[in-house]
């Protein structure tokens, strides 16, 4: 629910508690590699936080996991999401906010909503075929099976408008095979690695998940996270030290993007 939807801030609203909308996307999951699954979206979370106060609220961004290994959770407050599962180099996907591919042949997929949320910040990466890898789960849907000959699609992402602008993020990545590799999902996830080709690493600050690695060739990395703030432009916000950030102003609110880092954010009148 968006803050507007919620009415706070209209005339004679108290200054001392006020409503913060907040997206927080934790890092991808990194690719598999010998015929390897594509990594998890990070977990992905958004909705709205009612009567916080001037007190300092935590923050974390968490980073894209390497190889096959799972994001690193982003936080802010109360609210966490789970890194993504890394795509399958062994057997199989592991779990996470979305759930990472299952690699060639017959690897399982990993399990998103992992630890579980309402509603669920991921979903489920597809299993791994007879000669190709599973793509990795994205945060609006699950990453497709591996097929005799191609690759899995990583998991779509999901849209979210919080900044003004419609963006997808959170996709899964692309499982690699033989012949063909699987796409990542829009939504800033990385694309397999096509033929001979080691992964390509999931885009910055989108969580998307890795793609996997061919043979002997490398998984990419995952997307790092990030978590971004709505609040009404009556407020000023201060970002602390170990944080990297910037703020925009979008009619009668400010967005705020932060990118790195951990740390602490306060707002005041």
């Amino acid at each position: 629910m968006t803050l507007s939807a919620l009415g706070i801030f209209s005339a004679g609203a108290s200054a001392r508690e006020f409503a913060v909308e907040y997206l927080v996307i934790a890092g991808g999951g990194g690719g598999g590699s010998d015929i390897g699954g594509g990594g998890g979206a990070g977990g992905y979370r958004t909705s709205t936080l009612t009567a916080l106060s001037s007190a300092l609220y935590a923050v974390t961004v968490g980073a894209g996991g390497a190889i096959a290994t799972q994001g690193v959770s982003s936080t802010f407050s109360s609210i966490t999401s789970a890194g993504g599962g890394g795509g399958a180099s062994g057997v199989n996907g592991g779990s996470g906010g979305s759930g990472g591919g299952g690699r060639s042949p017959g690897g399982l997929a990993g399990a998103g909503n992992t630890p579980s949320t309402s509603p669920s910040q991921g979903s489920n990466g597809g299993a791994g075929g007879s000669s190709s890898a599973g793509g990795g789960g994205g945060a609006g849907g699950v990453g497709a099976a591996g097929s005799t000959n191609f690759g899995g699609n990583g998991g779509a992402g999901s849209s979210s408008s919080i900044t003004g602008t419609s963006v997808a993020r959170a996709g899964g990545g692309g499982g690699n095979g033989l012949p063909s590799s699987g796409s990542g999902s829009a939504g800033g996830s990385a694309t397999a690695g096509g033929g001979s080709s080691p992964g390509n690493n999931g885009t910055a600050n989108t969580g998307g998940g890795g793609g996997g690695g061919q043979l002997t060739l490398n998984g990419g990395q995952g997307g790092s996270g990030v978590v971004i703030l709505r609040y009404p432009n009556t407020l000023t916000i201060s970002i602390g030290a170990g944080l990297t950030g910037s703020t925009a102003t979008d009619g009668s609110f400010r967005v705020t993007t932060i990118t790195s880092g951990s740390g602490n954010v306060s707002w005041a009148a």
